[in-house]
């Protein structure tokens, strides 16, 4: 799968960009990279583009991952803003989006750039 990490204009979020199919075990993986070079520039806000992926994850494993992969992983900070942009016909990551907020992480899913973008920097 193709991605990109990559720091907005402004300095002020972390872009990941992701291609594909992926699963959440790809994205605890490039997560990872992401928030790692959050740390080290100080920035605890990203966006992670999949408006280019598609989530092949099964349903038990997107339970799994919002549930106990994700929040067990070394090198997540679990408090950073997070703002996933899926594209507006592509369902494939509605349920990951219903469990990842029923288990309360700092995660929010959006159809529009402009919006995501806002509340990262709320």
């Amino acid at each position: 799968m193709k991605y990109s990490i990559t720091v907005s204009e402004d300095g002020k979020y972390i872009i990941a960009k992701h291609w594909g199919e992926i699963t959440g075990e790809t994205v605890i993986q490039r997560t990872r990279e992401a928030h790692a070079l959050g740390e080290k520039l100080g920035i605890h806000r990203h966006l992670m583009d999949v408006t280019e992926a598609r989530n092949v994850d099964t349903v038990t494993n997107n339970f799994e991952f919002a549930y106990k992969n994700i929040v067990r992983s070394q090198g997540i900070n679990m408090t950073a803003r997070v703002a996933v942009l899926v594209s507006p016909d592509d369902h494939s990551h509605d349920f990951a989006e219903t469990v990842t907020r029923n288990a309360g992480q700092n995660v929010t899913f959006f159809r529009d750039r402009e919006s995501a973008i806002r509340h990262l920097l709320e």
